[in-house]
């Protein structure tokens, strides 16, 4: 089948422009949640049903994982515009049955825009479709276990599989799904977070001892500075803004750096407050660093060079040197490296200017509580380990880890995306870990590592795997180089997606594809034993319970932990030692497995039912560091090597206002003044003068790499603020450009922020 003619279509729809937004929430906020709510669900069943998210009694966001306030929950909402969006499209009346999958073939959907695919509706039967067929068609849940059992069974090694995992899985299900693979004999076990925060993890875990943030939502009230490098939270994280409204407010100071000056981060009107509803809002950021993509290196260097100057004119007065010489290893040597590097080459690589460098150096020099919060901005590049250990060099010079209002903050994405790799959802699982699985349920793990999500779409395409199943997610979407993914989908015997909603990946499939409709997280979930509650993590750690209320979109949904214990049954045998259907009947049953084999989770049945749930253990949130050698560890981070060809631009891929990782939810990016059309390219003015593009002139764009070339057609040229050189695209309609063998060194993430293409005006 030909690739779908929406990621490179002939026409474009109509844009309007207006000018980008200087704030972010507010009545435009609160009318945008309102439509979407009405549309979606209705006044009635929307007003229910926002009454529960994020409430202590109710159900987690299926959003992003920024945390809940401790205690106090707002009974006029604990959610975000974005927030209200992604439980409408839960929460749809709408419903994709098998009716309509009769009217509607694959190649048919296949030419709906990712949009158009994601509004139809609730999935409400498991479907199939069989080799050489046109249509989906519905199969019971018992041909289902049975043909994907059959299948699995007959494959040569375990390592044919690939079984990858979104961010929305609950802790039960991510544990049991786990325990499932490692139990057929396999760690291919690839997630989203080998897409976006795989890095963070990498470079946090070598320096400080976790690979998780050490700070929690009370850190950020308390926070003296606050930097927030390669993020927007305006768009991505939205409730993330009241916690840096609240910092200004107890007299914090906000640095943000970025290529894009995002509205969410200039200025914020909090919906539920009526003084910045009526009145001029926030002003969040006193420091905006405009900088180059991927010039962060170079700006940390030259904050920590000034840092070191100002403590050789000033000693003991601006770096922690009680804390350097307890608690870490390395400062001599980063010292030393850091006078090698003149200040002409810091300014000219990070495009920052001198005197705004020493205004941002100066107030980390009169500060201790500081803050660095970040996101795929730092993560999605080549050296992109590299871009959060710099970050940690210059927290660990200030001491500013392990104390309250200070630390590391890597925002994660989807609502249980840290959450899932604490049950184990990894291809490089510890060996203390495999044997506490070992002990508790009586077989032996697989030892040997598995392919991350980049290793395993290049497993599928070279025939080395013929089954891919995923728990969740829109992976052909989300993932890098489309088209090569596509190739690496169509070469599998069988793909098998467990979902809630049509999406893209159901489109470009295997010769045989089932669906498997779930249970979302706003759906009531009814077991032998009775109603059931699922756990999740947050991008802080904290564990706390989620339940749905709402009756299923369809009586053929199953929860996710009801169909991976029954695929378990499918694949097991009488003598199998595993209480496959004790744990579907009762999820107090997985928890107490859970507790058996993952530290930090004593007690779970009792201590997840507390209102607040609890934290994990966090030995760089305690001030201890869990390293070979017990001290945070300084590193020596290069320049990046950010040379172009003459005539090209670095391109960064980002989301629009409407959308949330995959989902599109509108077509109009608000803040960013563009609507009705997701095919644009931003540019910098000076750059489309010198290729001689007006506004909104259609173009190709053409990514290189290692002689490689790969181009995405019908884009229109906008003029925008960004520097010059760089151009922003929207995700995932520029995923086709992202090479697939363009990966973060050390953590295998793509560098989807780092993308080297040409531009030309749009044959014909």
């Amino acid at each position: 089948m030909k690739f779908p003619n929406p990621e490179n279509p002939e026409t474009l729809s109509p844009l309007r422009r207006k000018r980008p937004s200087k704030a972010a929430g507010g009545w435009p906020a609160i009318r945008q949640a309102v439509r979407h709510i009405l549309r979606e669900m209705g006044p009635a069943r929307g007003w229910k049903v926002l009454q529960e998210v994020n409430q202590q009694d109710g159900f987690d966001c299926p959003g992003c994982a920024w945390p809940d306030p401790d205690g106090h929950r707002s009974k006029l909402g604990e959610y975000c515009e974005n927030g209200a969006k992604a439980v409408a499209e839960e929460a749809t009346t709408k419903r994709v049955d098998p009716a309509f999958f009769a009217r509607h073939s694959v190649a048919e959907m296949a030419t709906w825009t990712d949009f158009e695919i994601g509004k139809k509706g609730r999935i409400t039967h498991p479907m199939i479709l069989r080799p050489g067929e046109t249509h989906y068609q519905p199969i019971s849940w018992e041909w289902a276990f049975d043909t994907i059992a059959t299948t699995l069974k007959g494959l040569e090694s375990p390592d044919e599989a690939i079984f990858y995992t979104s961010g929305r899985t609950s802790n039960e299900a991510a544990f049991l799904y786990q325990l499932l693979v490692r139990k057929f004999g396999t760690n291919n076990l690839p997630d989203c977070s080998n897409m976006c925060h795989e890095s963070s993890g990498v470079g946090l875990s070598r320096t400080v001892g976790i690979g998780k943030g050490s700070v929690t939502l009370e850190d950020l009230y308390e926070a003296e500075v606050i930097l927030v490098v390669g993020q927007n939270p305006g768009t991505n994280h939205p409730r993330m803004l009241s916690a840096l409204q609240r910092c200004k407010r107890n007299g914090g100071k906000i640095v943000t750096v970025n290529p894009l000056p995002e509205a969410g981060l200039m200025k914020f009107k909090h919906p539920q407050k009526v003084g910045d509803m009526l009145g001029k809002g926030t002003a969040l950021t006193d420091h905006f660093l405009q900088v180059r993509v991927n010039g962060d290196i170079a700006l940390a260097k030259a904050l920590m060079k000034y840092l070191l100057e100002a403590e050789a004119e000033r000693p003991g007065e601006v770096l922690d040197g009680d804390f350097m010489r307890e608690k870490t290893e390395g400062f001599d040597m980063l010292a030393a490296n850091l006078g090698t590097y003149p200040w002409e080459q810091l300014v000219e690589e990070s495009g920052i200017p001198l005197a705004q460098i020493q205004e941002v150096g100066a107030l980390l020099a009169q500060h201790k509580k500081i803050i660095i919060c970040w996101a795929m901005g730092l993560t999605q590049h080549k050296n992109g380990v590299e871009n959060i250990q710099e970050m940690v060099n210059l927290l660990l010079m200030k001491g500013a880890i392990g104390k309250p209002g200070a630390g590391t903050c890597p925002v994660r994405g989807h609502s249980n995306v840290q959450g899932d790799r604490t049950m184990g959802i990894w291809e490089k699982p510890k060996e203390a870990f495999l044997d506490r699985l070992k002990a508790h349920f009586g077989f032996e793990p697989p030892r040997k590592h598995g392919y991350n999500t980049v290793e395993a779409i290049q497993a599928m395409h070279a025939g080395k795997a013929s089954v891919f199943f995923a728990m969740g997610g829109n992976f052909l979407s989300a993932a890098p180089d489309t088209l090569y993914t596509a190739e690496a989908l169509r070469n599998c015997a069988l793909t098998v997606q467990v979902s809630t909603k049509l999406n893209r990946s159901h489109l470009v499939h295997g010769e045989t594809a089932l669906i498997l409709p779930c249970l979302g997280r706003t759906e009531a979930d009814e077991q032998a034993s009775g109603p059931q509650f699922v756990s999740v993590e947050n991008s802080m750690g904290k564990v706390h319970q989620s339940r749905g209320t709402l009756a299923p979109a369809s009586e053929h949904l199953k929860s996710e932990p009801e169909i991976v214990g029954r695929l378990g049954r499918y694949l097991g045998d009488d003598q199998d030692g595993i209480s496959w259907q004790a744990m579907i009947d009762d999820y107090d049953q997985i928890r107490l497995a859970i507790e058996a084999c993952i530290p930090g989770f004593e007690r779970y049945n009792e201590r997840v039912r507390q209102p607040d749930g609890f934290y994990l253990p966090n030995g760089a949130r305690e001030g201890r560091f869990n390293t070979p050698d017990g001290k945070a560890h300084f590193t020596l981070n290069a320049l990046p090597d950010n040379t172009l060809a003459e005539g090209n631009l670095v391109m960064i891929t980002v989301r629009s206002h409407d959308q949330y990782n995959t989902t599109i939810y509108g077509l109009n990016d608000r803040y960013r003044g563009l609507f009705g059309e997701r095919r644009v390219v931003l540019m910098n003015q000076a750059d489309m003068e010198k290729k001689g593009l007006k506004a909104e002139e259609p173009v190709d764009l053409t990514s290189h790499f290692s002689g490689e070339k790969r181009t995405a057609r019908n884009f229109r040229a906008i003029p925008y603020d960004i520097p010059a050189g760089c151009v922003a695209t929207y995700f995932p309609e520029a995923n086709v450009l992202v090479p697939v063998r363009s990966i973060a060194r050390g953590s295998h993430t793509p560098s989807s922020k780092f993308v080297e293409v040409s531009i030309e005006k749009a044959e014909g």
